[in-house]
C-alpha cells in the first residue's frame, strides 16, 4: 500500500503542476471576455476556431479531476476511518465522472 501512497502523492503534485499555469491562463481569458464584452458566441466562435482551446481546457480537465480525486481521498483518510479497498474505487469513481463531465464540456467547446 505504500506504493500506492507513493504514486498517488506524486500524482497530485504533477496535477497541481500542471493546472497552476492552466488555472492563471483560464482567470486571464476570462478578464480578457468580460473586459472585451465578448458574447457567448463570440467566445465559443474564437474557441472553435483552433484546436488549441479545446486541448488547453482538456488538459485542465484530466488535471483537475486527477488532483481533486485524490485530493478527496486524502481528506476522507482524514477525517474518517474509511481504510479499505472500496474508499479508493469511490474516488476513483469521482474521478472518472468529474473527468467525464469535463470532457463533455471541453466537447461543448470545441
Amino acid at each position: 500500500m505504500k506504493r500506492l501512497e507513493l504514486w498517488l502523492y506524486i500524482a497530485q503534485r504533477a496535477s497541481a503542476l500542471v493546472l497552476a499555469p492552466l488555472v492563471l491562463l483560464h482567470l486571464g481569458v476570462i478578464l480578457y471576455a468580460v473586459a472585451g464584452g465578448l458574447s457567448a458566441s463570440e467566445i465559443l466562435g474564437r474557441t472553435r476556431s483552433t484546436w488549441m482551446w479545446p486541448a488547453a481546457y482538456g488538459l485542465f480537465v484530466v488535471a483537475a479531476a486527477v488532483h481533486a480525486a485524490i485530493g478527496l481521498r486524502v481528506v476522507l483518510r482524514e477525517w474518517t476511518s474509511w481504510r479499505d479497498r472500496s474508499l479508493d474505487l469511490a474516488t476513483l469513481g469521482i474521478g472518472l465522472v468529474l473527468l467525464l463531465l469535463g470532457l463533455r464540456a471541453v466537447q461543448a467547446i470545441a
